[in-house]
């Protein structure tokens, strides 16, 4: 029996919204969870946690189903891509465009159940985010490094619950910090991500920063992670976190440097390769995010 709400006709919306690649989901939430311990108002109550998880969870849904709408086109030529539902034609266009408005009018209603005093900074900060998160799937059409414009789009995920908080946005080094290991990890890991694509990338005219940066590619990967490393660690010496933070830190700042070793700046590898990677560096975000958890309680 099939249906409208049977498996066979929800595959496609799932992979749509990219539920079935979990990674992806919880990437974008890491950095925001640094940025709620973090902040001097911290720890978070349960309730905030959970409207920055249902907020961070429609963003990231919307900005897939934008990005796809952009690239369907291209998508049907690229083999990582090939087969999301728009390329393929699964689902009406129309019906993506609507689940994309309702996605954010869903992260319109978390902003406006923010707290009374902080909710007029948080939605300033949210409209501010909006062109960036519908224009980066365009990014690769016009621009070398569109993993930058993602770094930026992945920079309002630390501001944001920064200000939930009711932190200044101002005069703290500890978010200066932690937004710019949030900028420098992103554009680590994405610059991995755009790798894979290399080739089919070239042939079609689109940029990527892993073709920009060419053989020096992995090195500038190895310095963003670094430079990330150290950025929040300077986040957290700034919140005068407790020890427990600095062991996890090391943990994945070595970690970090050392999942950079297989990869080829120019040499073609196995799709697989990247999806690991890329897989690791969820596991080493969230090791970090336990470390601030650890610093702030202990």
């Amino acid at each position: 029996m099939t249906g409208p709400t049977s498996r066979p006709a929800l595959t496609p919306w799932v992979q749509l919204l990219r539920w079935n690649k979990p990674s992806g989901r919880l990437i974008l939430l890491i950095p925001a969870g640094w940025s709620l311990w973090l902040s001097p108002a911290g720890p978070p109550p349960a309730s905030l946690v959970l409207l920055i998880l249902l907020g961070g969870l429609s963003v990231s849904a919307a900005g897939c189903i934008a990005n796809d709408l952009w690239d369907r086109r291209f998508d049907r030529e690229v083999a990582r891509t090939r087969e999301r539902p728009l390329a393929q034609g699964m689902i009406p266009l129309q019906a993506a465009f609507v689940a994309l408005v309702l996605l954010l009018l869903l992260s319109l209603l978390v902003v406006l159940a923010l707290p009374d005093r902080h909710r007029l900074t948080c939605l300033g900060l949210a409209l501010l985010a909006l062109p960036p998160i519908l224009l980066y799937p365009s990014a690769k059409r016009w621009f070398a490094y569109p993993q930058m414009v993602l770094a930026l789009c992945w920079g309002f995920a630390v501001l944001i619950p920064w200000a939930a908080t009711g932190a200044p946005l101002v005069g703290s080094i500890t978010l200066v910090g932690c937004w710019l290991a949030t900028l420098l990890w992103t554009f680590g890991f994405d610059t991995v991500y755009a790798m894979a694509d290399r080739t089919d990338d070239a042939r079609l005219g689109l940029r990527s920063s892993a073709l920009s940066l060419g053989p020096h590619c992995v090195v500038a990967v190895r310095c963003c992670y670094a430079l990330a490393a150290l950025s929040l660690a300077f986040a957290a010496w700034g919140a005068g976190l407790a020890a427990g933070f600095w062991l996890c830190w090391f943990v994945a700042a070595i970690g970090m440097e050392r999942s950079t070793k297989g990869l080829r700046s120019t040499q073609p590898q196995p799709m697989a390769i990247y999806g690991t990677h890329f897989r690791h560096q969820v596991w080493l975000g969230s090791l970090l995010l336990l470390g601030v958890i650890l610093g702030r309680i202990g």
